[in-house]
């Protein structure tokens, strides 16, 4: 039997909010410098590449199914590697992780482009190679994600997450139009090339950063618990699962411009490589335009109203692709949707990023990658298969229609409020227990009871309390909880709840609560008359 001391005091009062900081303001810091100039530069590289691979297939027969094929297959691999890719995100050194598959996708691009300069790149081949790179990119992408708040102070992750989603629309503007220009001279042997030599900036700039270790003398997680402890957080935190609703309902119906825009451009606008680069760059200077206005439009308008706002400006601009045959109209409209687009991605991220505590915020943007990349991937691929059967024009209209449902949506399945807002710093409530007995690691599963003494008129309130503990119990490793009440002694309550080992619970102790749940065990055991005992439950020895 061991004791717990409740931590003292009780929740802390709310702070009123600073002012916020400037836009620009991690870009001071230079380490997030480096490394946002060296992703900048692999973004460029990675859209020449699906400008170059796009092109090579924009006429073939069946062209909005491989033009199609190219982006899913550059995606799809998020669906299976991105949630694997957060726990060794989670669990390893993210730097080396990052370095290591950097120099992977170097080797990848450099035989693409060597290929292709020889002749040998069938669509088969381009479409296997892209597939191979795309998973090097699932595989760093929840990496990449969760390293930016070890960056920038919190106040800054807004910002941040802003100049993340700038950079890689940025890129977006850059990239397909200096690659509708180089392969119109030279050919996409060259664009691919260039994206090789791309990631060799970002592994210089992650061997220039010295990162610091915040983690405790725990050993790290093994991948099966890591797993399963993520999956667990992220179905017992509701407001992390709304983001996830709201990325999916949003970016599947998108997903149709930007895997059919390569048709448009060639078949119904009667435009080249360049005459793409250049639409694809309209949507990267709307992305540009809203990176720079969303801090202030932010100010004005809660997230429910960007993000309504953000499906009907991808609606327009699907349903001027469908209808409008001039370029020049078509162009101006995708700037329009390129702010949308980027009103979107930064909205939900920034929210993901500040709702999610440091021990499994790469396995939660992992699920995000996942159901966003995934279902851009998945979508382009369906939408592609319609068109060649229903005609682009009417599966773009089909796709403005769905992003209209997806706004009005919002009025259902809004974001909820708080998401974001509670305190995710980790502490560390709980002395570790005092035992008799030894309990390896691996012994398990742990059954914890703790014992209240709760008066008459405290247990409404003390009930409304433990509801609240009890997700915080399940986020943090329970696998199952209940509330009893003793029958011989109505003042007594016993909360118990199972986790799956010693080391889980152990890792409960040391770093899974944050400052939100601390908060909610104080709301709980101030209802009781003294301080609960809890005792800890496990399997007999031998």
């Amino acid at each position: 039997m061991s004791a717990v001391t409740s931590p003292p005091g009780g929740p802390a009062a709310p702070q009123p909010p600073g002012p916020a900081p400037s836009a620009w303001a991690p870009l001071r810091i230079r380490t997030f410098r480096s490394l946002w100039l060296a992703q900048l530069g692999s973004n460029v590289g990675t859209w020449m590449q699906t400008v170059g691979a796009q092109w090579m297939l924009v006429h073939q027969p069946n062209a909005a199914t491989l033009t199609s094929m190219v982006q899913a297959a550059s995606l799809l691999p998020v669906l299976f590697l991105s949630l694997p890719a957060g726990v060794l995100a989670d669990v390893m050194d993210r730097r080396r992780l990052l370095i290591g598959l950097s120099v992977a996708m170097t080797c990848l691009s450099a035989v693409l482009a060597l290929l292709t300069a020889a002749g040998l790149t069938t669509p088969t081949v381009l479409i296997a190679l892209v597939f191979l790179i795309g998973c090097g990119s699932a595989l760093t992408g929840p990496g990449w994600q969760a390293i930016q708040p070890e960056l920038v102070p919190r106040e800054q992750i807004p910002a941040a997450a802003a100049l993340g989603s700038l950079n890689v629309n940025l890129a977006r503007a850059v990239g397909p139009a200096l690659a509708g220009v180089i392969v119109a001279l030279t050919g996409p042997d060259v664009v691919f090339g260039i994206n090789a030599v791309s990631f060799i900036g970002v592994v210089g700039a992650l061997l220039l950063w010295h990162r610091a270790t915040a983690r405790s003398g725990a050993a790290p997680e093994r991948m099966r618990s890591a797993l399963s402890a993520g999956t667990r957080y992220v179905h017992n935190a509701p407001g992390v699962r709304r983001v996830l609703l709201r990325s999916g309902l949003f970016v599947v119906p998108a997903s149709a411009l930007w895997g059919l825009l390569p048709v448009v451009s060639s078949s119904r606008l009667g435009l080249g490589a360049g005459g793409y680069g250049l639409l694809l760059g309209a949507l990267g200077l709307g992305a540009i335009i809203g990176a720079v206005t969303i801090k202030n439009v932010r100010k004005v308008f809660g997230r429910n109203v960007l993000l309504g706002a953000s499906g009907v400006a991808f609606a327009a601009g699907s349903a001027v692709a469908a209808v409008v045959t001039q370029p020049a109209v078509v162009a101006v409209v995708l700037i329009v949707t390129g702010v949308g687009w980027l009103y979107a991605l930064s909205t939900l991220n920034t929210t993901l990023q500040l709702a999610l505590p440091a021990w499994v915020r790469a396995r939660g943007l992992a699920l995000y990658l996942m159901v966003f990349m995934g279902g851009q991937g998945i979508g382009t691929l369906l939408w592609g298969l319609l068109a060649d059967a229903a005609g682009t024009p009417t599966t773009l209209l089909i796709a403005t229609g769905l992003l209209l449902v997806t706004s009005a949506s919002l009025a259902r399945w809004p974001m909820l409020t708080l998401t974001g807002t509670l305190d995710r710093d980790i502490v560390a409530p709980w002395p570790e227990p005092m035992l008799t007995t030894d309990v390896a690691p691996d012994d398990g599963p742990v059954l914890v009871e703790v014992t209240y003494e709760v008066t008459a008129e405290q247990v409404g309130p003390f009930r409304e309390a433990m509801a609240a503990l009890a997700v915080s119990r399940r986020r943090t490793g329970a696998v199952h909880w209940s509330l009893y009440q003793d029958a011989e002694h109505d003042d007594t309550w016993v909360e118990v709840f199972e986790v799956p080992s010693w080391e889980e619970h152990l890792r409960q102790h040391e770093g899974r609560l944050t400052a939100y749940d601390v908060e909610l065990l104080d709301r709980a055991w101030s209802k009781a008359g003294r301080e609960p005992v809890v005792r800890h439950l496990v399997p007999p020895a031998g």
